[in-house]
């Protein structure tokens, strides 16, 4: 058989098994790292593996930088997060395929992009949670599903690009510890919350690539873990794509976590419990590895096998006119469409806490002068979040509104303050611009105050420039003097709308108590300042609902080293949100009618259909989302409920939509001490609403979540042994 009919036959795991077949030891070897070097002699070049994608191609230039990862979540819309994960990966195509037509194979130039973060934000002082889909294990498996289905697209033969599903597993900080941090798990909480999202990912997704974590999860550190990557991913989950590891993660091995004394039994560990690629340099010391006998020749090879199906299904070592990607051209990269697509994000993204007496929208032909005041308000940073691309186009909120206001109103503006010092002119004695904020209040109508963070005070260990050094938040307080400022705002007398832009849950209770409205904007990207300025004059309602529990006071969490999940989240919390997971406002009237459940019984093998109809009774054409929880009662340990199904609708004002959700017999399982998921004989409910089924929601947003009773005939049953 010619080797062209052979190419066209074989699979691309037969390829790639053809292709490693000729390398040497040495050359297997140096495949692992993620700057792969050029195999002249086979002909194949250098490739980097190193790319990101987190929220738009990142690090590499011009690209559409979407909405933070949080910000996205807060859509709670899994359609949509396709189709911006499908803008991403148009937009990456068409940048590699530039790359290399200009011969520019750097560092974040390649196909394999190391997005999504699907970790649990599980305690809001995680300064890398901004870059997860939120607190919920359901919620952020199915973002994450979409997100990679979008990425990796839906050709038959070749991969858009390839996802990565990180951080493999339990990571969600201490960031300053995470080097040589051990994540102790009980196997109930490890297969309830940690595992899901990953495993959603793994066997729904089918995503390409997992990336191992820094941490280690119950004494195996997670790039060496043999219970993570061997018994669970590949063996339970039946996982066949290749595992990378966390950057200069398995020097930690020895340097930090203490598991191993050399280099060489680093690599051996690691390479063994089935990581294939090292982002770092330290898989060179396989070949030493090799020669102490650590590690045998095939198991590298195998791993090597891996990394060139990836590359195969990618197209790389085709014909580009066979892959249908190849003629993706750089005129998709941030153009008009890719604009307007990332301003529909935005909006779809900003969550409205608090209104007032129905303060906002605001009437532009009621208002002369508008006060922008905060060191939110015209900061490039606080639109973008971290692992960012460069726009080529930044909207900041004053801009925002300055452009929606026109000639109509006078628009006056100060920094206000620090986002986090007590003055801003070093030399100057501190809240060196009160004078000004209360000459702006005196003249203006209204106030927009944009306060909150930016990833300059939550981020990752060693991002330039983190105030707090590790990234994390040393508690949940407006940082600075901030809420003088904003207090002093208040003092005025004057209407007081506070948007925040941060990643994450703030403690917010004076404000809540005192200010006219409240905005959650998150890191809204590039084009955040014109969603922002449209939302508050009523060009369309807010619909974003919050992927993360707002609580009163860090106080009541507890110890950041924790991860047991008894008293976190809104699933096992026992004190009342500020604002609840699952909450927003809209500018329309919604209620909830005709809520009804196929069957009240469930079996093993069954499911239960929940219909219901959202009727949208107010002014505005407006979207919605119908969120449905489920409760197994008297079980202990249980959670409180837990999302089980959503589906967000667009709903005309003065008209009615059904929303049909089924729920599997899995959604009424819970796992027990041993990781086992058993579908208890007994009661259950389930609700349905635009919110979770808790009494502050139901307060705020006014509307009741209906509930249906279902019981479980049989006796125990076991869905999943460990």
């Amino acid at each position: 058989m010619e080797q062209t009919d052979r190419k066209e036959t074989a699979t691309f795991e037969e390829r790639a098994k053809e292709l490693v077949s000729k390398m040497t030891l040495e050359e297997k070897v140096f495949q692992t790292l993620h700057s792969a070097a050029k195999i002249d002699r086979l002909h194949i070049p250098a490739y980097n593996w190193w790319n990101e994608a987190l929220h738009g191609v990142a690090r590499a230039g011009v690209a559409t930088v979407f909405p933070q990862a949080i910000g996205l979540a807060a859509t709670f819309d899994e359609d949509f997060i396709e189709k911006v994960a499908d803008t991403i990966s148009t937009e990456g195509r068409a940048k590699f395929n530039m790359q290399q037509e200009f011969g520019d194979q750097d560092i974040y130039k390649g196909l394999t992009f190391w997005s999504p973060n699907v970790n649990i934000f599980r305690d809001p002082r995680w300064g890398r949670g901004h870059e997860t889909f939120g607190e919920d294990p359901y919620l952020t498996g199915r973002l994450g599903v979409r997100f990679i289905s979008g990425m990796q697209g839906h050709d038959k033969k070749y991969l858009k690009v390839a996802a990565c599903a990180k951080h493999f597993a339990v990571h969600s900080g201490p960031e300053d510890l995470r080097h040589s941090f051990n994540a102790v798990v009980s196997k109930k909480d490890l297969y309830e919350t940690y595992l899901p999202a990953f495993k959603a990912c793994v066997t729904e997704g089918h995503v390409e690539a997992v990336m191992g974590a820094y941490n280690r999860t119950n004494g195996e550190p997670c790039c060496g873990s043999k219970t993570l990557l061997k018994d669970i991913l590949r063996g339970e989950w039946g996982f066949t794509g290749h595992v990378t590891s966390d950057c200069w993660a398995i020097r930690d091995f020895h340097e930090y976590h203490m598991v191993t004394k050399t280099p060489e039994e680093s690599v051996a560990l690691a390479m063994n419990s089935g990581c294939d690629l090292n982002c770092g340099n330290i898989f060179g010391n396989l070949l030493a590895a090799v020669r102490d006998g650590l590690v045998k020749e095939e198991t590298i090879t195998r791993a090597v096998e891996r990394l060139f199906t990836t590359r195969m299904k990618l197209g790389l070592f085709d014909d580009p006119k066979e892959v249908p990607y190849s003629n993706i051209t750089y005129d998709q990269v941030d153009g008009k469409a890719q604009k307007a697509l990332n301003l529909e994000a935005a909006k779809k993204s900003i969550v409205l806490l608090k209104n007032a007496g129905g303060i906002l929208p605001l009437k532009k032909e009621a208002i002369h002068t508008i006060g922008v005041i905060g060191p939110n308000a015209n900061s490039r940073k606080a639109l973008i979040g971290n692992y960012e691309g460069t726009a080529s186009e930044y909207i900041t909120v004053l801009e925002g509104i300055k452009e929606y206001a026109g000639d109509d109103i006078r628009v006056y503006y100060s920094e206000g303050c620090h986002l986090y010092k007590d003055r801003i002119s070093g030399l100057s004695n501190p809240n060196d611009r009160m004078a000004e904020c209360k000459a702006v209040a005196k003249e203006s109508d209204v106030i927009i105050a944009c306060f909150g963070l930016d990833s300059g005070l939550e981020g990752e260990e060693g991002d330039q420039g983190n105030e707090f050094a590790s990234g994390d938040k040393p508690n949940l307080n407006l940082p600075g003097i901030q809420e003088q400022v904003l207090k002093m705002l208040y003092e005025t007398g004057k209407p007081v709308i506070l948007v925040l832009l941060s990643g994450s849950a703030l403690s917010i209770s004076w404000e809540d108590e005192h200010l006219n409205a409240i905005v959650q904007a998150w890191y809204p990207g590039a084009q955040g300042g014109r969603a922002v300025a449209s939302m508050l004059f009523g060009d369309y309602s807010p619909e974003g609902k919050l992927p993360v529990t707002f609580y009163r006071t860090s106080e009541e969490l507890p110890a950041f080293t924790d991860y047991a999940m008894k008293g976190r989240t809104y699933r096992y919390m026992k004190n009342e949100a500020l604002y609840p997971f699952g909450y927003g406002l809209s500018y329309s009237n919604f209620s909830l009618k005709d809520v009804t459940v196929s069957s009240k019984t469930i079996e093993a093998g069954g499911s239960v259909t929940v219909k219901a109809v959202l009727v949208n009774g107010g002014e505005y054409d407006a979207a919605q989302t119908l969120q449905v929880y489920v409760k197994a009662k008297g079980i202990e340990g249980a959670p409180n409920y837990q999302l089980k199904g959503l589906k967000k609708v667009q709903v005309p004002k003065g008209t009615a939509k059904e929303v049909v959700i089924t729920l599997s017999d899995r959604a009424f399982a819970l796992f027990d001490e041993e990781g086992n998921l058993v579908l208890h004989k007994g009661e259950y409910e389930v609700y349905a609403g635009i919110s979770q089924p808790d009494a502050r929601s139901e307060m705020l947003l006014g509307v009741k979540t209906v509930m249906q009773p279902i019981r479980c005939e049989e006796e125990d049953v076991m869905l999943e042994q460990r």
